[in-house]
């Protein structure tokens, strides 16, 4: 078990997030629960006092919205405009993990996405 140097954001999305997905997706879109069944963890930065998470969220909220938005519309013919912290806020939970480790005996591989 390797522990990394990084910690963590978890997001689930909250019922504005369904409600935007239920104005344009003409099969039936995944309920909240269902959403929510699993998050999604975004890496950051190992933090090692509380403002250190508020600064990854304030430097990072616009590339988690439009990586979730995404999901779902890929050519963002649907997002709303302009995306805003408070609405980042009002649409997803945000949990932040300290440690992360990696029990993986696999190599850990990157793709060369960019944000």
């Amino acid at each position: 078990m390797k522990l990394l140097n990084r910690s963590g954001l978890s997001i689930r999305p909250r019922q504005p997030f369904v409600d935007w997905l239920q104005s344009f997706e003409t099969d039936a879109p995944p309920t909240l629960d269902l959403l929510r069944s699993e998050a999604t963890l975004y890496l950051i930065d190992e933090v090692s006092e509380e403002q250190d998470f508020i600064d990854a969220i304030d430097l990072h909220w616009k590339a988690m919205f439009q990586n979730e938005l995404e999901a779902w519309d890929e050519l963002g013919r649907f997002w709303p405009d302009p995306l805003t912290p408070e609405m980042f806020e009002a649409w997803f939970d945000l949990d932040v993990q300290l440690m992360v480790f990696d029990i993986s005996e696999k190599t850990l591989l990157r793709a060369s996405a960019e944000f």
